[in-house]
């Protein structure tokens, strides 16, 4: 998936129909902030600054430092298993996806961090 549209996609643009999503669901921006924190290591400061420089995906995963328990995120999210992307840079898009998509379905926070 090499070259794919997504990977161009500012950040910022996508960051609000996170929201709204989860909004529709009862859940916060704080939520959704806290979920984008655990997987990236971005802090409040650094995630509205990958917003207000509208960071490409690309960008804000290279700068980004993953949570290494994100390989404990599987299942389907848009008809594709998770588990079974290559493509490192879409692969972290879709554990992203996946995260919200969990926020939104109603599951509690320690189970979207895995914890234990």
């Amino acid at each position: 998936m090499a070259g794919h549209r997504i990977f161009g996609t500012p950040f910022a643009a996508v960051y609000p129909l996170y929201l709204a999503k989860l909004e529709r669901k009862g859940r916060t921006k704080e939520e959704l902030d806290a979920v984008i924190a655990w997987l990236t290591g971005f802090d409040e400061v650094a995630l509205a600054q990958q917003l207000a420089d509208e960071s490409t995906f690309e960008a804000f995963f290279e700068q980004a430092t993953l949570n290494p328990d994100a390989s404990q995120v599987t299942g389907m999210i848009c008809g594709i298993r998770v588990e079974e992307i290559d493509d490192p840079l879409m692969w972290r898009i879709r554990v992203l996806d996946k995260l919200v998509d969990e926020l939104a379905k109603g599951r509690p926070m320690t189970k979207v961090f895995r914890t234990p």
